[in-house]
């Protein structure tokens, strides 16, 4: 049965085209799925994010349990409010799923993971808690809206009340803190993002969340849809889980060896993480393949599944899409490991050139260096 959020009459009395998404009925445009790229890249647009998954994690060895559980590591946080993206792995190094997690305070971490992914999350996460004696709480009660774009922070901050606003415009990246709407609804805020724009993911109580997305459109904040929002992602370098990595890929085959953090723990022994010793094996061999980024100057698309040629061997294509800002088609796409030189993909029979790039091909609106 499709699932739907609780944006989803307010996404219809908008106009926007639904489709399928993951079992998620989801706004894929609201008319322009062009339009509402740009204008995240210019102003500001909202995404309704509700079908994510927000789980709180609490006890008294919840950092404990996550050095075990996520490959990055978690003693990166010691400031409450801070996040750290990271992947969580099985035990052969693939990708359960990538997700961010938010330091609360010694007893209280919060988890947001995938909508497509969230039933095996939440199997595993309890699966492996329970060693540590960590309650796994998943938190339907909440929606969740992203507003991404140059002006989103001061759209959110200016629905705020005095006494956050200040506090909210002083908010470092990658961190969290909770606020009140003037119209007194409780909102955690996050300056995360999953568009290569600045801006701001609100968790917000589920029964308010419609009020919340309304005060938005009020402000003058556009919604934008699943299209932009993967256009969007793809221009700034960001992973899709089950398209650019799955449990048969490790992060260190998907440009994620950043996630990664080979650390020892606070006893000064190697910090044993699931999927440690398989990376570590993959590492030490040399990472069979590896994941670049692509520009095809030529006319055309790139897409998924497409063949990539390159002298050591066939790869394909990941993530491929026509990029609104670069006016051309980008891609990720997964080679064997090596010097690619030379790189052809396979268009209905026909051999295009393509460059490689290091992406993000955007950041921030601005065109990348090289692409």
């Amino acid at each position: 049965m499709t699932q739907k959020t609780i944006l989803n009459e307010a996404h219809r009395a908008l106009g926007a085209k639904m489709v399928d998404f993951g079992g998620w009925d989801m706004p894929i445009h609201y008319g322009s799925q062009l339009d509402e790229h740009h204008l995240v890249r210019q102003a500001a647009g909202m995404f309704d994010v509700s079908h994510m998954t927000v789980v709180d994690l609490t006890g008294a060895r919840v950092r404990e349990f996550l050095r075990r559980l996520v490959a990055n590591s978690v003693d990166k946080l010691a400031k409450p409010g801070k996040a750290l993206y990271t992947t969580m792995l099985n035990p052969q190094g693939g990708v359960i799923d990538d997700l961010i997690i938010y330091f609360m305070d010694e007893s209280w971490f919060r988890l947001v993971v995938n909508a497509a992914t969230r039933e095996k999350d939440l199997a595993w996460i309890t699966q492996q808690a329970a060693a540590f004696d960590v309650e796994v709480r998943e938190r339907p009660e909440f929606g969740m809206v992203a507003v991404q774009g140059p002006t989103a922070r001061d759209k959110v901050i200016g629905l705020l009340r005095e006494d956050d606003r200040a506090k909210l415009a002083k908010l470092g990246r990658f961190a969290a803190r909770e606020a009140v709407t003037e119209d007194g609804i409780q909102v955690f805020i996050a300056r995360t993002g999953y568009t290569g724009e600045d801006g701001f993911e609100v968790v917000v109580p589920e029964v308010q969340t419609v009020a919340f997305w309304n005060a938005l459109l009020a402000a003058g904040v556009k919604p934008a849809g699943l299209g932009a929002r993967d256009t969007l992602r793809l221009e700034a370098g960001m992973n899709l889980y089950g398209q650019d990595m799955d449990e048969t890929v490790s992060p260190l085959e998907s440009a994620l060896a950043w996630t990664v953090a080979f650390d020892n723990g606070p006893d000064g022994q190697s910090r044993d993480f699931i999927g440690r010793g398989a990376l570590e094996a993959q590492r030490d061999a040399g990472v069979p393949r590896q994941m670049i980024g692509l520009v095809m100057d030529d006319k055309g698309v790139l897409r998924h599944g497409q063949k990539v040629l390159t002298a050591n061997g066939e790869g394909e294509i990941l993530s491929g899409t026509f990029s609104p800002t670069l006016g051309k088609a980008i891609a990720f796409a997964r080679v064997p490991a090596g010097d690619c030189t030379d790189v052809r993909v396979d268009i209905r029979g026909k051999e295009v050139p393509v460059r490689i790039v290091k992406f993000p091909f955007v950041r921030e609106g601005k065109i990348q260096d090289g692409i």
